[in-house]
């Protein structure tokens, strides 16, 4: 019997990992996280330098002229006390201004006036290639290069071939962050034996080198054509984001006419209807589960694997059951945002009555309290703040998940408007459904908020 000996690797992992046919892949993956991880850096970074330049602004000549006023002045120990810590006016506007600020920065805004970084070129601009044939003789030409924005058709000029050397002249267009492919065919390669690019306004150049010219560069490519890149700047480009005068102009003119032959606040009505409608459909129903989950032992029982079960399944994932069961009517969307907020209310509810003080239950009872008083007199309002803060979460979620929800064949909504206008690359109606979105957002977190101190002013209280 032959016996055939395997050599040990130097460890198991290098043996599960050479032999898994996923590893180059999760090579990648980790190679792009940590990219990810240090651009998010950079700009979390850039960020915070800015935030500490206004603190020491606000410092110097904002905050020492104001005294300290309130109870929160008279305290000798503020750090750790949540209550002592309330948002800087001056911070949330400054930090506002800054994202505003590097927005205009990166997309080159005129609003910046004189605070720019280096445009993209445009406009007219040209270099002068060296050509070498089998015999070594060697002939010049030029490319004539016309950089255009994506707007812009301009004409372009044919190049001037009347010389009789075998370097021909060329003229291209193209469009700014954009590369142009000049064949080596078209400037003499096919007529000419060993055709070569050999120099490039005089600097040697060979294949796969890269090579500036001025106002770009040119990548001589292995089959000997040439790559014209002319200079991209350090902006972003439109299509990408563009600048906010720009997201300004379409949002004037999307308020006067509409996108898709439906008004702007139309859209944004029938999104917010939707949220509205979903979310108190889910406080109708997780509130008294997570009353009743938290107050019976049965209860807690029968139902707490369906809510745990539920909990982390995001709504995206429901949509397909959702079309499957209810059509792509509004019952559909409205069920998914229901489903969207019904685990998180549950959830809420059953932590308010489980974080109940026992003692006022003791108190409540010895003071000859019923259930139904005890229920309604203690357990209701001890339980409201963790409601509240539920319903601020099921509100925020309900209004991430519009924009799926109306993903299964709306008319109308912010969400509809914001795919319909990815489709066909409008970035800037993306960008305003975005901002829209996150306004009305921010309002309702903001009414909220405002609710809970007017109804549960004992929060926070004992």
């Amino acid at each position: 019997m032959i016996y055939s000996i395997t050599p040990i690797p130097a460890s198991i992992s290098d043996f599960f990992w050479f032999n898994m046919p996923e590893g180059s892949e999760v090579a990648s993956l980790l190679s792009t996280t940590f990219w990810m991880i240090l651009g998010i850096a950079i700009i979390f970074l850039i960020y915070m330098v800015f935030s500490a330049a206004s603190w020491i602004a606000h410092k110097f000549f904002i905050d020492s002229r104001n005294k300290a006023k309130g109870y929160t002045s008279l305290k000798t120990v503020t750090f750790g006390d949540e209550s002592a810590v309330v948002a800087n006016r001056f911070a949330s506007v400054a930090s506002v201004v800054a994202i505003f600020f590097f927005w205009g920065l990166a997309t080159g805004s005129s609003l910046l006036g004189p605070i720019q970084l280096p445009a993209p070129f445009l406009g007219q601009t040209s270099f002068e290639y060296t050509a070498e044939d089998s015999y070594g003789k060697k002939d010049k030409g030029t490319v004539d290069l016309l950089v255009h924005t994506f707007d812009d058709k301009p004409k372009l000029e044919k190049a001037d071939n009347t010389a009789s050397g075998f370097a021909k002249n060329s003229a291209l267009k193209v469009r700014e962050r954009r590369t142009a492919l000049l064949s080596a065919k078209k400037i003499g390669a096919k007529e000419t034996e060993g055709f070569k690019i050999i120099e490039i306004n005089g600097q040697p150049i060979s294949k796969n080198q890269t090579v500036s010219f001025g106002n770009g560069e040119v990548l001589l490519t292995s089959k000997g054509s040439m790559q014209i890149r002319p200079y991209a700047g350090m902006t972003m480009e439109a299509l990408y984001l563009p600048a906010p005068e720009d997201v300004w102009k379409s949002f004037i003119k999307l308020n006067k006419e509409g996108y898709t032959n439906v008004g702007l606040w139309e859209n944004v009505f029938w999104s917010l209807i939707r949220v509205v409608l979903g979310f108190a459909l889910g406080c109708l129903f997780g509130i008294p589960l997570g009353f009743a989950m938290g107050l019976s032992n049965w209860f807690r029982g029968w139902f707490d694997p369906i809510v745990e079960f539920m909990r982390p399944v995001p709504p995206l994932a429901l949509i397909p059951l959702i079309i499957i069961w209810f059509g792509i009517g509004e019952q559909g969307k409205i069920s998914l945002l229901f489903l969207a907020a019904l685990w998180i209310m549950t959830i809420a509810a059953r932590a308010g009555v489980s974080g109940v003080n026992i003692s006022k239950v003791h108190a409540a009872y010895s003071l000859g309290a019923t259930k139904k008083q005890l229920l309604l007199k203690v357990i209701l309002p001890n339980s409201l703040p963790e409601i509240f803060t539920g319903a601020r979460v099921a509100m925020g979620v309900c209004w991430g998940t519009v924009v799926a929800a109306e993903l299964v064949a709306a008319e109308k909504g912010a969400g509809k408007m914001i795919i319909a206008a990815s489709k066909f690359q409008l970035t800037d109606i993306v960008i305003i459904g975005i901002i829209i979105i996150g306004i009305i957002g921010f309002a309702i977190e903001v009414l909220m908020r405002k609710a809970e101190n007017r109804l549960i002013p004992w929060k926070g209280r004992g």
